[in-house]
């Protein structure tokens, strides 16, 4: 079946197996199948209206509203809804159910949910267990971090995005099981990295590229298992380290050549089509240890039958249409962050642990047999956060669904405008940048909330040069840096300067929300295209454009080339 976006007017195929599994995970209420029409919008629409309900590093001074203490907060001050303290949201002082309504058949449900989404208390983080995490979100056991965010088992880090079961990092993305890294992308279990992307059980080196198990090189791209490398080129160790010293990486000019030599180098050599491992009937890209995955990006382990899934955790399995969401988790559809042992999730943001049978709600945690509900712990049979008996839920719920035939919202994931941060403020934003029109004229909100910025002793011009960082003084701690890009002033902290000091870095120049898109743009998409590989022509799926300026070899070719 095709169809056409009603947003974009884009095709968009729909074939027998995802029509076979909307029937399959749609609800069954009182012995009845209520089946999910099929989507109206493509998959970069149906993505991009999901990610603009998540706010991973935009924080902001506010008050609890409950006890009145200053919070660092996801959401800002004039986001209209309620924010409690972490540890006030999840103790036993207030009960969601508080805030129950009835249904308004008389109104759409998404314009009910938004009335509701307005009163019932937000958590001011989603920040679970670990120490010194205050300028931190969507993180579950981290330690000594700052500005990190989307995280788990994270420690002494600053600047990471999606960095897990790891230490002493610094700039990373996507980076697994790593110590001591450095603007470091797609890294797995490496040590010592600087400028790295695509690599795993490397370490003591710059300017690493899909390289395994490489030590004690310098830009180098498609090694396996070696050591004193630089361009690809093998030296005796000695001579290595001498030609290494040459870069001066100490200065700032040398760091700065190397990293312009690097970008120009690093086109020479092929890249592979897809970035995956292990995989069985696999398309997409970072897919690792898995099976029967389709159109999937970032999969980790164990997972199985998936489609249209941006960002899978371990063992996810029988999903479609699904962001940042599994661990153990199952038939999910149109969700984002929902996961851990959840199953039968449809049309939801953030179903933390342990729920079941979620139908367009906003974070709810040990629950089941809910629909519209928010902020909700520990409760089943609830509509709207009020509560209900089993056979009454099962009467009212079908009306319901019902009526939302009527109004065109059953089917659509959660409306945008309901959403309590501005487009600009969300992970759309990061991978579907829009002007402030277009996001209005799209349906989506827009934040024009400034933040203040801390009093310096002075702001650094962009164009004002830094001396090495031997010579930084440590009062920049106490001043600001102008972005040489954006112009937006920025902050060094102490353990960040003393990073830098340790392993002989410049100070950067730019704001770390540049630094992270920069990041997000060096690493490969999630959009897939059909191009011929560059070797033997035939035919290929790759993250890499028709037109854009790399290499590419299909699996064939590139492991040939490589071993």
């Amino acid at each position: 079946m095709i169809k056409s976006c009603r947003i974009c007017s884009a095709d968009f195929e729909l074939t027998d197996s995802d029509l076979a599994f909307l029937k399959k995970v749609s609800p069954v209420i009182g012995g009845k199948c209520f089946e999910i029409p099929p989507p109206t919008l493509c998959y970069e629409c149906r993505l991009r209206r999901r990610m603009a309900w998540r706010n991973d590093n935009h924080l902001y001074e506010r008050k609890c509203d409950f006890s009145g203490k200053k919070l660092i907060s996801t959401f800002r001050p004039d986001a209209g809804v309620k924010v409690y303290d972490k540890e006030i949201w999840w103790g036993d002082q207030w009960d969601p159910l508080d805030y129950s309504r009835d249904y308004d058949f008389s109104r759409p449900f998404f314009e009910q949910f938004a009335d509701l989404l307005k009163v019932v208390p937000n958590a001011h983080t989603a920040v679970v267990q670990g120490e010194n995490n205050l300028y931190t979100n969507y993180n579950l056991a981290n330690n000594n971090c700052y500005l990190c965010f989307a995280g788990n088992y994270l420690e002494d880090s600053l600047y990471c995005y999606n960095a897990e079961n790891s230490r002493n990092c610094v700039d990373c993305l996507f980076v697994y099981d790593c110590e001591l890294c450095y603007q470091g992308v797609q890294l797995n279990g490496c040590y010592n990295l600087k400028y790295s992307l695509n690599s795993s059980n490397c370490s003591d080196s710059w300017f690493l590229e899909d390289c395994e198990g490489v030590r004690d090189s310098f830009m180098c791209a498609n090694l396996r298992q070696k050591q004193y490398c630089i361009l690809n080129k093998q030296y005796p160790k000695e001579e290595y380290f001498a030609k290494l010293a040459e870069y001066r990486l100490e200065t700032n000019d040398g760091l700065s050549h190397a990293r312009d030599l690097w970008a120009a180098e690093r086109l020479k050599f092929p890249k592979r089509q897809l970035h995956n491992s292990s995989v069985e009937n696999c398309v997409g890209e970072y897919i690792n240890q898995s099976k029967n995955c389709f159109d999937c990006y970032v999969i980790q382990a164990g997972g199985e039958d998936l489609k249209h899934v941006f960002n899978g955790f371990p063992d996810f399995k029988d999903s479609m249409d699904c962001a940042y969401s599994g661990e153990k988790a199952a038939l999910m559809y149109e969700t984002m962050a929902c996961g851990a042992s959840c199953q039968g999730i449809c049309f939801s943001n953030i179903c933390f642990i342990n729920d079941s049978n979620i139908l367009y709600s906003n974070f709810v945690t040990g629950s089941k047999n809910c629909f519209g509900c928010s902020n909700l712990k520990n409760q089943e049979y609830c509509i709207l956060n009020k509560k209900y008996s089993k056979s009454e839920y099962e009467e009212l719920l079908p009306k319901i669904i019902e009526h939302m035939k009527t109004t065109g919202e059953w089917g659509e994931y959660l409306d945008p405008k309901c959403s309590p941060f501005g487009y600009n403020e969300t992970l759309a934003a990061q991978y579907f940048p829009l002007e402030k029109e277009e996001a209005l004229e799209k349906g989506f909100n827009w934040s024009d909330f400034k933040a203040p910025f801390p009093t310096v002793a002075k702001v650094i011009p962009a164009n004002q040069d830094l001396p090495d960082i031997d010579d930084v003084a440590g009062e920049i701690k106490d001043w600001a840096l102008e972005c040489e890009i954006s112009g937006r002033p920025f902050k060094i902290v102490k353990e960040e300067l003393d990073f830098y000091r340790k392993y002989k870095l410049a100070v950067p120049r730019k704001h770390p929300d540049f630094r992270h898109i920069e990041r997000l743009q060096i690493r490969n998409g999630f959009r897939l295209f059909s191009r011929n590989c560059d070797q033997c022509r035939q035919e290929i799926d790759t993250t890499y454009s028709p037109d854009a300026p790399e290499i590419v070899y299909c699996d064939k070719c590139y492991f040939a080339e490589v071993y």
